[in-house]
């Protein structure tokens, strides 16, 4: 089977650099790309609100940030401005806007911004469009929680207009302009590649990405049942399933509150990954180690490690 890509985790790894060391995580998506990884993800939040840690605050400060388990006082640098310093820092290295989270912005404001982004890194840029969860947030902002999913999808209407030659119009249930340009357009034709993810396979989801997306990027595990729904809508779309990339990830297994994983055992169940058709598999540095300057050890020792397992 194909080697998978290796897409790392840039965002949440304060245990691993200060949190407000930007230039820091810069330094980390130029060491990578310098050791053969494909591309870096980064997340994001504008605020976060009581509610961040209403599950309890992740007992390991390593772990993935996750819904509920954040101090409301966890740092979220603006991605794309960071993104945009990370363009300008690599040359080949895929820069994944992992969680935008477009409701809380106007799509004509997004368009201009990732366009602009994707032409500054010639056609590196690929963005996940999502809701997310934190009901704070909307609040803080003034954009109601509840209809989230209805603004993503008149959004993502506006996106794909807004990335083709002007004028574009536009008259829908939130967002209303006419006869507007939006300029200098992407680097890639049609826009930055999107991919779309989420808990589970709901039907929103999939309809989404049946119609705008090339990459599944589930938050935790997805059945054989679930892939094989994604094929059959792909298919009775008239796409070719073929051509979705699915991007999977290895977690650690912490055995106290401050101690790191293992990466043998993160990568026990990457078998089973490959063997449903992932092609992508996402990691968290900082998981696995504590010093910076380990980073490009660590992720050529990954590669050869993941090689080996796809043989």
């Amino acid at each position: 089977m194909p080697v998978p890509k290796l897409l790392m985790v840039l965002t949440e790894n304060w245990t691993l650099v200060p949190p407000r060391d930007l230039r820091a995580l810069v330094r980390l998506a130029v060491e990578a790309e310098q050791a053969g990884i494909d591309g870096v993800m980064l997340s994001e939040h504008t605020v976060l609100g009581p509610s961040a840690g209403g599950y309890g605050v992740m007992a390991n400060p390593r772990d993935y940030a996750a819904p509920g388990n954040q101090d409301p006082a966890m740092p979220w640098p603006s991605s794309i401005v960071l993104m945009s310093a990370i363009a300008q820092a690599t040359s080949t290295l895929r820069i994944v806007a992992g969680a935008i989270i477009a409701p809380l912005r106007h799509p004509l404001q997004l368009a201009k911004d990732l366009a602009t982004l994707d032409l500054l890194s010639e056609g590196r840029l690929v963005v996940l469009p999502t809701v997310s969860w934190h009901r704070d947030e909307y609040d803080a902002l003034a954009v109601p929680f509840a209809q989230r999913g209805r603004i993503l999808d008149e959004q993502l209407e506006v996106l794909e207009a807004a990335w083709r030659p002007g004028p574009v119009s536009h008259h829908g249930a939130r967002f209303h302009f006419d006869d507007v340009w939006v300029e200098p357009q992407p680097w890639r034709p049609g826009g930055p590649t999107l991919w779309f993810g989420g808990q589970g396979m709901h039907p929103p989801l999939l309809r989404r990405l049946v119609r705008y997306g090339a990459g599944l990027n589930p938050f935790g595990p997805l059945t054989d049942a679930d892939l094989t729904t994604v094929r059959t809508a792909f298919a009775d779309a008239g796409r070719d399933p073929d051509t979705l990339e699915l991007i999977g990830g290895i977690r650690a297994t912490f055995h106290g509150n401050d101690d790191v994983g293992d990466l043998d055992t993160a990568l026990l169940d990457l078998p089973r990954q490959l063997d449903q058709g992932f092609t992508t598999i996402c990691f968290k540095p900082s998981m696995f180690l504590d010093d910076p300057a380990l980073i490009g050890p660590f992720c050529r020792t990954l590669r050869r490690k993941v090689e080996a397992l796809a043989k």
